[in-house]
């Protein structure tokens, strides 16, 4: 996912999980949010040429998509017409904001791929996650607004949805964004006539 992607996602997301707390409050649940999307497409293969790698599916809507696929697309040659293609594609984000022990930001990632074994119905799963933490920089009640110092020292500010959480987090929390995309397609022999 490409920064610029993931910034803008993340300045979006964060506006609407984090606040401000009395810094009287010893003890408080902080505000956290989860969300996630998920996707599932069935198709069916209309033609295959082994040789060439081409591939036809046709989606539930009859709709026809033609592509070459890539040599590391393993057991293609299990594939026949009428075999049923099943992708899922699922996206999340998760946004909690904790009490800092003296981390500063930061980001990563992390990714997998697993592919299903020789001579089986070809299959893969893909996964990956980027993790950033910021530290909440400023709280300003009086236009519902934070401001966040960030991995690459940048502070930016922005504009909490629910002003109700600024009175649940206190200046040099911890904000922990971690956003995760999954892929998964398989293939099924398809139904005996």
């Amino acid at each position: 996912m490409s920064k610029l992607k993931y910034t803008s996602v993340l300045a979006i997301l964060l506006a609407s999980a984090v606040a401000l707390a009395s810094e009287d409050m010893v003890e408080m649940e902080r505000p956290s949010l989860h969300t996630s999307n998920k996707v599932v497409v069935t198709s069916v293969v209309e033609a295959i040429n082994h040789e060439t790698r081409e591939v036809t599916l046709k989606g539930a809507d009859g709709e026809l998509v033609t592509f070459t696929a890539s040599e590391e697309a393993r057991n293609l040659g299990q594939v026949e017409v009428g075999d049923i293609v099943t992708a899922e594609y699922m996206q999340s984000i998760t946004i909690d904001v904790m009490p800092n022990d003296g981390t500063e930001p930061g980001v990563g990632e992390v990714s997998a791929m697993g592919r299903t074994d020789e001579g089986e119905m070809p299959g893969v799963v893909a996964i990956e996650s980027q993790v950033m933490t910021a530290v909440l920089h400023e709280i300003n009640l009086e236009t519902n607004s934070f401001k966040l110092r960030e991995a690459n020292g940048r502070i930016n500010e922005y504009a909490a949805r629910d002003p109700e959480n600024l009175k649940r987090v206190v200046v040099g929390d911890l904000v922990i964004i971690t956003f995760t995309e999954a892929v998964a397609i398989s293939v099924e022999e398809r139904a005996p006539e």
